[in-house]
């Protein structure tokens, strides 16, 4: 692979070929091979988590980090993003991490004259391909399949890009998706993968209960003004009554930054279902994967048969 951008580029084989490698890494079976590599990380949205987890992958690969200001670039003067993609290659980077408000901004960097490496750490509200990743390693490491798992995506649908990412993803895999929230934010293209369910349903039945905020940054001004988190958390909100509801094995998931008191409740975010600082822990083992298979020239050859048991489990 020279970049990831989305998960639809990667088949299954691929994705597995990432857990898989994301948790020999967590295991320190192996090592990287990315010495002497640069890397720097655009973001030209506020970020956390995925900003910090890849530079923390990035120093334990042993790649030097270049930084990046978004609010002091030449962007701001007027220069393209390709150009500046450009001259950070040409001064001996390797790899651009990249977040931006723009959906598929990814699309006029292709077919260029570029032979940087590119990952889309989010874009707009597209694709988020490393957090719906370590979304993956996460479910894996905790079920060891994903064929038939039923899994609930709750919250701002229209407007998430892990929900996108995830929804995708899980499908391929053989997982059973199902949708709650607002359902002015069920769109068309959830309504492909699976129904619309009450949440105290998808609390009973899911194996996996994935959370998402509410994207106040991406709603309309009436819709803001409109918002009621308390009415929200009644009806959508994860407390502990509906965690009591769950099934002994359901995992809690949300791709954070999480808001309590709004989609989950507070004495929800560390109990013994959730799973999010695991999210957390897991993401940056996940990134070193991906960039380890852009940078260090890792070649998988796993066993066949194997491979064949992942898909089909």
């Amino acid at each position: 692979m020279k970049n990831i951008l989305s998960m639809s580029q990667l088949s299954n084989e691929e994705i597995f070929d990432l857990i898989n490698l994301a948790m020999d890494f967590k295991s320190g079976k192996v090592q990287s091979n990315c010495d002497n590599k640069f890397a720097m990380n655009l973001f030209f949205e506020d970020s956390t988590r995925t900003n910090t987890s890849f530079q923390v992958a990035e120093a334990k690969l042993g790649i030097k980090q270049i930084d990046f200001d978004a609010r002091h670039s030449s962007v701001n003067k007027g220069e393209s993003l390709y150009d500046t993609i450009k001259t950070v290659e040409s001064m001996g980077v390797n790899l651009a991490v990249i977040r931006h408000k723009k959906d598929k901004f990814y699309e006029e960097l292709l077919g260029k004259n570029l032979k940087i490496h590119l990952i889309n750490a989010g874009d707009g509200t597209g694709q988020h391909p490393s957090q719906s990743l370590l979304d993956l390693m996460t479910i894996y490491e905790r079920f060891g399949y994903f064929e038939g798992l039923k899994v609930g995506i709750i919250g701002d649908l229209k407007h998430s890009r892990v929900a996108h990412s995830d929804a995708q993803a899980l499908t391929n895999l053989g997982a059973e998706v199902n949708f709650g929230g607002l359902n002015d934010w069920y769109s068309d293209e959830f309504k492909a993968i699976g129904p619309h369910m009450e949440v105290d349903e998808l609390c009973q039945e899911m194996d996996i209960v994935m959370l998402l905020r509410v994207q106040h940054e991406r709603l309309a001004d009436d819709e803001n003004q409109n918002f009621s988190k308390e009415s929200y958390f009644k009806q959508f909100g994860i407390d502990m009554r509906r965690v009591e509801m769950m099934k002994a094995d359901t995992m809690i998931m949300h791709p954070a930054p999480i808001n309590r008191g709004v989609e989950i409740a507070d004495d929800v975010v560390e109990c013994g279902k959730s799973y999010i600082f695991k999210q957390m822990e897991n993401g940056v083992y996940m990134r070193m994967a991906m960039i380890e298979s852009l940078l260090g020239g890792k070649q998988f050859d796993n066993d066949p048969d194997q491979e064949r048991e992942f898909v089909l489990r």
